[in-house]
């Protein structure tokens, strides 16, 4: 079940990154009185009355700026628009009701979303109250008068935005098809990959970085299996900054991601692994999916009998984080080992689905406690219950101990290696939640 994305947009310095940080619950955003400071669009899990989404903050819009990085603002927001199922649009009561403001309103229309109006910087209602009904006249719904820094009306502002959710986030909950993410930097061959598997050219490829527009799901069966394969948009090239066209991807790669059983990174196997595909991979490993990397375009690679087990090594230390992902060298061009991009799919899936029994489970546990004692601070030593499966997709484990502060991380990850020693999990992460309980029990 996806989660619905709310995209947070308005001009520069209305209070957006305030807004973001205060449903954030922390400083993710740079808040700056200079208008278009924050330049990153961030994005954060967020959740009211039981209802989690997926919140962005963007860069302001400018409409009619020709600054380029106002200008790049616009499309980034653009973006938001295009991907959020709920946009929330902040104006500012002490400005007042500006041209530009409307040029935006004018954009948001188009949409065709639910837009939240919120009037932002209301830090009184007794003095900017009356001021809050000129923003009627944008034509876009009731506005809802907020403070983002004295945080009120927030309440108002997100009961009015869940609203909006019901169909979003239960219309695809009957579909049991494993959904496939294929994702990666501009340009390394997610489309052309695609098209290699359906055999035609569904998806437009082109050499300029970033040409798809639109993420497309695309049916495929494989041995009788039906798979849906998400494919992540880039983006029209209007500027010469590379950096700034794969920062707006990330957006499309988190709504991706978050539909997502398995997650297919894609690497350009010329150019290497870059930071921006660790960033990419780290949104699949924090979200708890299946994880494969293809490298494409293994067949312009010169190559001996070692290559292959360098580059794995190369590619293992920069993605450290995530010892389980599965590696793949294939080539969209030729169709090189495609068929075995199936099968690691399958494997993914079903290691992600994969119960372990409780006493089988504690059985390794007891072994691994045997082999390496459990640590202690001042005397007292961490004593581990039990342990026992919760949930799949990720492999979820809730380990009782007598006290959470001693069970450090690295003790955690020691029987994460354990219990991936017995049972394979490969291709996903695996999720620990600590309980303390007291001793009696």
């Amino acid at each position: 079940m996806s989660k619905p994305v709310v995209a947070i947009v308005g001009r520069p310095n209305v209070g957006k990154s305030t807004l973001f940080n205060v449903l954030a619950g922390s400083q993710v955003s740079i808040v700056k009185d200079t208008p278009g400071v924050t330049r990153d669009r961030i994005y954060a899990d967020c959740t009211w009355l039981n209802h989690s989404f997926t919140l962005i903050d963007t860069g302001g819009i400018e409409p009619d700026s020709r600054d380029i990085i106002l200008s790049q603002m616009r499309e980034q927001a653009q973006i938001a628009i295009d991907t959020a199922d709920v946009i929330v649009f902040i104006v500012d009561v002490r400005q007042g009701l500006l041209d530009a403001d409307a040029k935006v309103a004018d954009m948001l229309r188009k949409s065709k979303k639910p837009v939240i109006l919120a009037v932002n910087k209301v830090d009184s209602l007794a003095k900017f109250g009356n001021d809050v009904y000129e923003f009627y006249n944008l034509g876009i719904g009731e506005p809802i008068a907020v403070s983002a820094a004295s945080r009120l009306g927030l309440g108002e502002l997100l009961d009015a935005v869940v609203v909006h959710f019901t169909q979003e986030q239960y219309g695809d909950e009957e579909d049991d098809r494993p959904r496939i993410a294929i994702v990666g930097k501009p340009n390394v061959g997610k489309s052309s990959i695609i098209n290699k598997l359906l055999g035609e050219k569904r998806v437009i490829v082109s050499d300029i970085a970033g040409t798809t527009r639109d993420a497309v799901d695309t049916e495929i069966e494989r041995n009788g299996t039906e798979y849906i394969l998400i494919d992540t948009a880039g983006l029209r090239r209007k500027s010469k900054v590379k950096e700034e066209i794969e920062r707006y991807s990330i957006i499309r790669t988190v709504t991706a991601v978050e539909r997502a059983d398995v997650v297919v990174l894609v690497i350009d196997a010329v150019e290497g692994v870059t930071e921006q595909d660790a960033k990419i991979a780290g949104i699949a490993h924090d979200r708890g999916k299946g994880v494969i990397v293809a490298v494409n375009k293994w067949d312009a690679i010169e190559k001996n009998d070692k290559t292959i087990y360098e580059y794995t090594r190369r590619l293992k230390e920069t993605l450290s984080y995530m010892p389980y992902a599965e590696y793949v060298f294939i080539s969209a061009l030729t169709g090189q080992r495609l068929e075995r991009l199936f099968e690691l799919i399958d494997m993914v899936r079903e290691n992600q689905t994969l119960r372990v029994a409780t006493g089988v489970l504690n059985e390794i546990v007891s072994e691994a406690i045997a082999m390496q004692q459990p640590p202690s601070d001042k005397g007292r030593r961490l004593k581990i219950f039990y342990a026992t499966q919760v949930a799949v997709k990720p492999p979820t484990f809730v380990v009782f101990v007598n006290d959470k502060q001693l069970m450090h991380f690295s003790y955690t990850r020691y029987l994460e290696n354990k219990i991936r020693e017995a049972f394979g999990f490969r291709g996903t992460s695996l999720k620990f939640l600590i309980r303390e309980r007291k001793e009696k029990e």
